[in-house]
């Protein structure tokens, strides 16, 4: 069965690559389709809707440009990246044409701006195809995190449970369900019956051939558990723990942050996480933790905004079985 997005047509057995326009912008996509000889799920592939997330977009160009029809059951269609606009015009995390945070306003609206017209493109052109979604995200040029996944929380039990067992294959340490069912790309998606997850491997817009080798694996090893790479399932080195209660801490103020943890590192309840001073030295607020747990992602940047993420933790489920940080 040939696989039709746009102007791009992939037969049975074959791949096809090119630039694939949404409408009423000036973006053009760089889109891969491979589309196996036997049959089995069509899974969406996305790279860069975070545009400085730089080692989840060269993941998945390398995967668009190493797996070959014969080695697929199925289809998989690979974005690579998403917001090319904003990876063209080097800004973080958002559209170039409009400042709008992509993983932020699905499903998106075809008569509005840039950002929305994207979304509302992937959602009717590409999630409308898809069996299962896998998401690639990084830090961006002031996060650094440790590896983990999220998976699809807020859908039918059958999706949650599917999402559940994608993001168990994931090659990370830690993984946390989430509740969204709207603004983010995944969260969408399921929403619309489709079990996804999220990706986060890499940060402070850097990439590195190793960091690229160990998250083609994590793609690859959902892959092989969805049957659509005919290859053993590789075994994690350590037990993936479940991160729950997640806490979502912003900054009040504008200001220096100067965080105490790094990112994968553990801590106690009533820990002091890291601080906002200003330009005098002079602390603005501080972050203390509210229970033990673990460092997901934090500001590696000194600058830090109002109302902008400043350190995102949460407790490891069965605290006996706490694994190290990174």
């Amino acid at each position: 069965m040939e696989v039709v997005i746009n102007n791009l047509v992939a037969k049975k057995g074959t791949k096809v690559s090119g630039y694939v326009a949404v409408p009423q912008t000036e973006l053009k996509m760089p889109v891969t389709i491979i589309n196996g000889q036997s049959t089995g799920k069509t899974v969406l592939i996305t790279g860069g809707v975070h545009n400085a997330e730089y080692t989840g977009i060269e993941t998945a160009i390398r995967l668009a440009q190493e797996i070959t029809p014969e080695a697929v059951a199925g289809c998989l269609i690979i974005i690579h990246p998403v917001n090319i606009s904003g990876f063209e015009n080097r800004t973080m995390s958002v559209v170039a044409e409009d400042g709008k945070n992509l993983n932020r306003i699905f499903p998106g609206d075809p008569d509005g701006t840039t950002g929305d017209k994207l979304a509302a493109f992937l959602t009717e052109m590409f999630f409308k195809k898809a069996d299962r979604f896998i998401d690639l995200h990084a830090g961006d040029g002031y996060e650094s995190l440790t590896p983990y996944v999220y998976y699809v929380g807020a859908a039918k039990e059958a999706v949650v449970s599917e999402a559940e067992a994608m993001a168990a294959a994931v090659l990370v340490p830690y993984r946390v369900k989430s509740y969204l069912a709207t603004s983010g790309a995944y969260n969408y998606a399921g929403s619309m019956g489709i079990p996804g997850i999220l990706i986060e491997r890499g940060d402070e817009a850097r990439w590195s051939e190793d960091e690229i080798k160990k998250y083609q694996e994590d793609v690859k090893n959902v892959l092989r558990y969805l049957k659509v790479l005919a290859e053993p399932m590789r075994s994690p080195a350590s037990k993936q723990l479940e991160v729950v209660d997640v806490v979502y801490e912003e900054a009040e103020v504008t200001g220096c942050w100067y965080p105490n943890k790094k990112a994968g590192e553990l801590f106690l309840k009533g820990e002091n996480l890291g601080m906002i001073k200003d330009y005098f030295g002079k602390v603005l607020q501080t972050c203390i933790a509210k229970y033990d747990g673990i460092v997901l992602y934090q500001v590696s940047s000194l600058t830090i905004l109002k109302k902008s993420p400043m350190i995102a933790y949460g407790k490891i489920k069965n605290d006996g079985h706490h694994a190290n940080g990174k």
